[in-house]
């Protein structure tokens, strides 16, 4: 944490920024997770059966020891080698052929009852407009039984190449995802054949039965209990509202420090910072363009033959949405850098000076703030948005944000305020990682 001398004259607070203050968080603001699905659930979610190639998990790249994330830039999928700051892109034939397109974010309050949009892009959603009440990339194909958003979205890295489905030809499951392009239908082929995978180990077996009272044979294990148990995991494992702002707007007037209210009060006024990181999760849930540098192979609408990312304009198709992302959560957000749709930025006060300047900040940036691990034959791509001027010009004039002007201290403030939103738990969650899973594969 910042720290540093301030006088009391140094700013007022500004009292009128009180009605912005969040409502208090309370275990009743989030789904239930039931004790014996999330045990059962933190097995799935660090077991690398679930993968193509039985190689990755989804703890490999939303690891306990970096919030949640994984503390890359972008992340390292199928056929990279160990976790977060020490993962290698592969080697020889395993060696991985794309990096992940966008930053994998970090795993707090996502049991939130207030979430209706996931991902980067918002392609996950609530909504009715394929009968099954969400909008998704199955469309009207998502299983039935689903017991909230985030079941929802456990399902989808299991069908992506680069995530877990592994590359073509390597395995029966990508083998049906790399046929989704030509007949949409094969996505509902995929999770059986990872349903069956379970159901061939004893040891899950017993536990899904004495989880589910619905299930008394493992032909009775469907993938939405898969991801009912992901999904109780995440919701029991990472559930926090026990910070010092927590405290504060709870009436402890003296669990916040001097600077930290200094920042609270920047953050709801002068900085407008709320405007968009609102409510409880401080997160509106809206879409946003703010020209944070682009690099990594993106993603695009259909057909688009740039390397780029077009953000939300790849699942909506309007010409509006370009380059905008979600708006992201700040709970617990200091342990989950780096920080941008891209992980663009490795400190809290560099992303909050882009967002104050962000034309500025753009022209300021340099790779080399990336953390990318080493893939020299990915060298050519890994920039080369980065480096089109033409694409760079679009970038630029595509800013939903006003220019702030915060003096450095102002900013030292608003960073030490984002502190106070770090839960006195931080990564000592109640569950923790397994040490062993009954697949017998290796947990990273």
């Amino acid at each position: 944490m910042i720290l540093f001398a301030f006088t009391s004259a140094f700013f007022s607070i500004d009292k009128s920024f009180g009605d912005k203050l969040p409502e208090p968080l309370s275990i009743k603001n989030f789904h239930n997770a039931d004790p014996k699905e999330a045990a059962l659930g933190r097995l799935l979610f660090y077991d690398k059966i679930l993968s193509g190639n039985h190689n990755i998990s989804c703890g490999t790249c939303h690891h306990h020891d970096f919030g949640g994330g994984d503390g890359l830039s972008l992340g390292i999928g199928e056929g990279g080698i160990g976790v977060g700051n020490k993962r290698t892109a592969g080697k020889d034939g395993s060696k991985i052929k794309k990096r992940i397109p966008r930053n994998a974010p970090g795993l707090w309050n996502l049991g939130s009852k207030e979430i209706h949009t996931l991902m980067h892009d918002g392609r996950i959603s609530i909504s009715n407009i394929y009968g099954n009440g969400f909008n998704t990339p199955a469309e009207e194909l998502l299983p039935d039984d689903l017991d909230n958003i985030l079941s929802v979205q456990a399902l989808f890295p299991m069908t992506r190449q680069f995530e877990m489905a592994g590359n073509f030809g390597e395995n029966e499951i990508i083998g049906l995802v790399s046929k989704i392009g030509k007949d949409r239908r094969t996505i509902n082929a995929v999770w059986p054949v990872i349903v069956n995978r379970i159901r061939g180990v004893p040891k899950y077996v017993d536990l899904f039965i004495e989880t589910y009272d619905e299930i008394n044979d493992p032909m009775e294990i469907k993938i939405n209990h898969i991801a009912n148990a992901i999904s109780a995991f995440i919701i029991k494992e990472w559930t926090s509202f026990d910070s010092p702002f927590d405290e504060y707007i709870n009436g402890n007037k003296d669990a916040l420090t001097f600077i930290q209210k200094k920042g609270m009060d920047l953050f709801f006024g002068k900085g407008k910072c709320s405007s968009c990181h609102s409510g409880q999760l401080f997160t509106d849930q809206k879409f946003y363009a703010l020209a944070i540098p682009q690099f990594g192979p993106g993603r695009t609408r259909r057909l688009d033959p740039y390397t780029r990312d077009v953000g939300r304009m790849g699942e909506s198709d309007k010409l509006e949405d370009m380059y905008r992302f979600k708006t992201p959560s700040l709970r617990n957000v200091s342990l989950t850098s780096p920080y941008g749709h891209n992980g663009a930025y490795p400190t809290l006060k560099g992303i909050v000076k882009h967002h104050l300047k962000p034309f500025e900040m753009y022209k300021r940036w340099e790779p080399s703030t990336a953390n990318l691990p080493k893939a020299d034959w990915l060298r050519d791509i890994d920039f080369i948005v980065f480096s089109d001027k033409r694409e760079q010009q679009r970038i630029l004039s595509k800013i939903d944000i006003d220019r702030v002007n915060l003096t450095e201290k102002e900013v030292d403030a608003i960073v030490n305020f984002l502190y106070s939103l770090t839960g006195k738990s931080e990564n000592n969650r109640p569950l923790g990682k397994p040490s062993s899973v009954p697949s017998g594969f290796l947990v990273d």
